[in-house]
């Protein structure tokens, strides 16, 4: 058994600053010297790209519903490995799980879920900007909800002056609760955010590692960074063995693969860049282990795939905002639809389905599937069952997935002649043929590993002519 050093930085609702307190004390405790881990509840893309630059490390999501509660333990030992600490930041509240309507506990997938899976502290963000003593009340009422979940302290945030602070200070000490850390008012830390969010990191990547800097230095002068450590340094070892792609792909039954060495690695190029931000490093992971070689594709920049390309990865992003510079690319639009239309294997979640479209808010796009997608004022958000209505290159006809959704796009029609999947609800979503799967449906490949092994499986099965014919003449 292993004891991986970890907190999780959780609060009492969204908006009290877990996202400025986990950044800020990675990066404060990397600053130190310190190898550490950056981890996220949920689904959520967007913040483990900040986690990304506070630790020069990939990014880790923990999401009980996408990959199962089974896999919070090993998953987070597989991405916590070789660091000195590991800090998860929570969604949400702390008690808040999935929707009751998918027939799961309540708390399923919360903050305090994942805590107790990972048995780790639990440390509050309180926004205290317009409370004295109550605030002490609220978080004993945190504290005392469910015996199962033990808060071990706070970090009071928004905290306007002195006085204000000796206020907090003594209402907490004469409820018992540790205070970790006091974070006063700041004018000069700002993530902007638009219609999904934060603005992804990668779209502002020197103005973001300015901000983590920002971060850094307040949880640095705010917060008692040793008392921290040594509340970490507390957690419990974990039983269950880091999460192994290659072990996976291993197993026997659909997903045994052997390794063929006189077969050379497909290529299969993932789009990446500041219109497709939206991704889980496991992805990547489980990709290799089935034997790919995995390339980086920007359609904003690339003019061609990848050479060899024999797949294609096209997952979420912000497409929406980057539309007229996506259309103007018109070479790559063109080497997309040549790759697609020969039969590679391509897969399109979310802004995938939007760029594979005709158009997109009645831009040019790919034109591969005859799709016209715009922007609507209305936000999509939420976890799906999924059933594979047919066979696919991501899956077998009639396997259960689980996924969400997260747009405020609309694509007309919502599925084609072959959907590629019908949801609990009953409803048919997405765009099939042979070798496509385009869907908003977003899914973490580490609860369904059988898609790497397939959509590999179809990548290498790809005639070499054709992967030339797809990418046109030499430039």
């Amino acid at each position: 058994m292993v004891a991986i050093p970890r907190l999780v930085i959780a609060a009492p609702a969204s908006g009290c600053g877990k996202t400025t307190v986990a950044c800020g004390l990675m990066a404060a405790l990397r600053a130190r010297g310190l190898t550490v881990s950056g981890h996220k509840v949920g689904p959520d893309y967007i913040d483990p790209g900040y986690h990304a630059l506070a630790t020069g490390r990939p990014p880790r999501n923990l999401d009980p519903f996408l990959c199962g509660e089974d896999q919070i333990a090993p998953l987070f030992r597989h991405g916590a490995a070789g660091a000195q600490v590991a800090v998860v930041e929570g969604v949400m509240g702390l008690f808040d799980g999935v929707d009751p309507a998918l027939g799961l506990d309540p708390d399923f997938g919360s903050t305090a879920h994942v805590a107790r899976l990972l048995g780790a502290p639990v440390i509050l963000v309180v926004d205290a900007a317009r409370a004295g003593r109550s605030a002490a009340a609220l978080v004993a009422g945190f504290a005392g909800f469910d015996p199962r979940t033990r808060v071990d302290g706070v970090i009071l945030n928004r905290v306007a002056s002195d006085r204000h602070e000796r206020l907090l200070r003594e209402a907490f000490a004469g409820s018992g609760m540790t205070v970790y850390g006091v974070i006063r008012r700041t004018e000069g830390i700002v993530t902007p955010s638009r219609h999904l969010g934060l603005i992804p990191a990668a779209e502002r990547e020197a103005v973001a590692g300015q901000a983590i800097g920002r971060m850094a230095a307040l949880i640095a002068g705010s917060c008692d960074l040793d008392a921290l450590l040594a509340l970490a340094g507390r957690a419990s070892a974990l039983a269950a063995p880091p999460w192994d792609p290659g072990d996976l792909l291993r197993d026997p039954g659909d997903l045994r693969r052997e390794p063929d060495s006189a077969r050379p690695a497909p290529v299969i190029a993932v789009a990446a860049g500041a219109a497709f931000t939206f991704g889980y490093t496991e992805q990547t992971e489980l990709l290799e282990a089935a034997g790919a070689r995995v390339a980086p594709l920007d359609p904003l920049r690339d003019e061609d795939l990848p050479e060899g390309t024999a797949g294609l990865i096209l997952g979420g992003g912000f497409p929406e905002v980057h539309a007229a510079a996506l259309s103007a690319n018109e070479r790559l639009r063109g080497r997309v639809a040549a790759l697609a239309g020969r039969g590679a294997p391509v897969t399109a979640e979310c802004a995938g389905l939007l760029y594979l479209a005709r158009t997109l808010d009645e831009r040019p796009m790919c034109g591969v599937l005859d799709v016209h997608a715009t922007m609507t004022p209305k936000l999509i958000l939420g976890y799906r069952r999924a059933v594979a209505v047919t066979d696919s290159v991501l899956a077998r006809a009639g396997d259960v997935v689980r996924g969400h959704e997260f747009h405020r796009t609309a694509a007309v029609p919502a599925s084609g002649d072959e959907p590629a999947w019908r949801f609990g609800s009953g409803q048919l979503e997405g765009h099939l043929t042979a070798s496509i799967v385009a869907s908003y449906l977003h899914m973490h490949w580490a609860g369904h590993p059988a898609a790497a092994a397939r959509f590999t499986a179809a990548a290498a099965g790809f005639p070499a002519a054709s992967r030339a014919a797809a990418e046109g003449p030499a430039r």
